[in-house]
């Protein structure tokens, strides 16, 4: 049975927000052009006239969005004065003071600052925009001489401060549950954060569990076996001697680096020290540690105080760089001669570590995760490294170290500093 294949979910081409006011704008306008019409139509109000005051009235509920205070205020201004500009005669067979056109931008208007500016400032343009209204009727006393005129327009004023309260109410209440939904979703935001920490936190610890019961115990193991090779194997040679007493020492620096790892591991706010506890310094060393194991090495070191003024970041990054190189030409080649230079100069160290052809036959050499990891920490400090195959037939790896990396790309180094290598 052939797979339906998964609908790809489209993406919005338009946000709640800009859909929101798209809206408002299309019934401002259309509120408008029915205001003006009616106003000068069925209440004799000047063309003029109800252009600027229709204007005034259907403006405020998009001048509330970003001015709530001056758009009360003009809104204010328009329902007082529009009023006040029938003509008797038309204007006592219409609802009055408030035109339908009049009534639901006086809603619109109050629902806007409600839900955008809270309660207390809707409530303030509910009341205010109710009290104009009772003005005219004060200032129009023709309008209401006659019983009929003066119960319609009571009853008009009752249906627009009742419409517009429940507009208030509506607003108030739509308002108050969006804030609880975006509370909610900031909850959940941080739900989701810390249970991604605490997931963190227990999968390092269990990483740090396991290298501690099986990696370090071995090591430890194996340093003891070295230590009392002597004692318990009493015809060695001096020279095997000191071979298992190398074997212990590498093994006792092993469980150092180990502990350290461990502490960042087992650290959860990353207040662990994590300064690097070997440079460039440490090269040499390195180098005789390798050499001990029956390769030739060669090691070149140029400008010495320029590379000993370098970073931290730096000096961890050129000592895992050469320990990875020779790491990979031991494994890939051999029996092969491996040389080992580093320039310094004023603004950058260059490290070159070149194997020769192995005189037999090698293992291919691969993009693995000790190529990534070395141009990695390259790439951090801002340098670079290339790995490739040499004219001779054997491999090279040549890296550049800026000697003062960006701040910015010094942290980012302090994860490697405990790495194995």
């Amino acid at each position: 049975m052939a797979r339906r294949r998964e609908r790809t979910p489209r993406r919005q081409r338009i946000s709640r927000r800009a859909a929101a006011f798209v809206a408002l704008c299309a019934a401002v306008v259309a509120l408008y052009a029915v205001l003006v019409s009616l106003q000068t139509a069925l209440y004799g109000t000047p063309l003029a006239l109800s252009f600027i005051l229709g204007a005034a009235l259907c403006a405020s509920p998009l001048l509330a969005i970003t001015r709530p205070a001056w758009a009360i205020a003009l809104f204010t201004a328009g329902a007082l004065t529009l009023p006040l500009t029938v003509v008797s005669d038309l204007a006592i067979q219409s609802p009055w003071p408030w035109s339908v056109p009049a009534l639901l931008v006086f809603v619109l208007f109050v629902g806007v600052v409600t839900f955008l500016h809270g309660a207390r400032l809707g409530a303030f343009a509910l009341l205010l925009g109710a009290i104009v209204s009772l003005l005219a009727p004060v200032l129009r006393t023709d309008m209401v001489a006659l019983p009929e005129s003066s119960a319609s327009a009571t009853a008009d004023l009752i249906v627009t401060t009742a419409v517009a309260s429940a507009m208030f109410l509506i607003a108030a209440l739509v308002a108050g549950r969006v804030r609880v939904a975006a509370e909610l979703t900031r909850e959940k935001e941080h739900s989701a954060l810390e249970e991604a920490r605490r997931a963190l936190v227990e999968e390092r610890t269990r990483i740090a569990r396991e290298l501690h019961d099986v990696v370090a115990h071995s090591m430890s193991v194996i340093q003891v076996q070295a230590s009392t090779a002597r004692y318990r194997i009493p015809e060695l040679s001096d020279a095997a001697t000191a071979e298992f007493d190398d074997i212990a020492a590498t093994a006792r620096g092993s469980l150092t680096e180990m502990r350290r790892m461990l502490g960042v591991l087992r650290t959860e706010d990353q207040t662990a020290e994590l300064a690097p506890q070997q440079g460039i310094a440490d090269i040499p060393a390195l180098v005789d540690s390798i050499r001990r194991a029956g390769v030739e090495v060669g090691l070149a070191i140029e400008g010495g105080d320029a590379a000993a003024s370098a970073s931290p970041a730096v000096q961890i990054a050129a000592f895992r760089i050469v320990q990875e190189a020779l790491s990979n030409a031991v494994r890939h080649a051999p029996g092969a001669r491996i040389g080992v230079r580093l320039h310094a100069e004023a603004r950058s160290i260059r490290i070159r570590v070149h194997n020769a052809a192995p005189p037999r036959s090698s293992e291919g050499h691969g993009g693995g995760y000790g190529l990534r990891g070395m141009r990695e920490r390259a790439e951090i400090l801002g340098g670079s490294l290339s790995a490739s195959p040499a004219d001779d037939g054997g491999w090279e790896v040549d890296a550049v170290l800026p000697l003062d990396p960006a701040p910015s790309a010094t942290p980012a180094s302090a994860p490697f500093d405990k790495e194995n290598p």
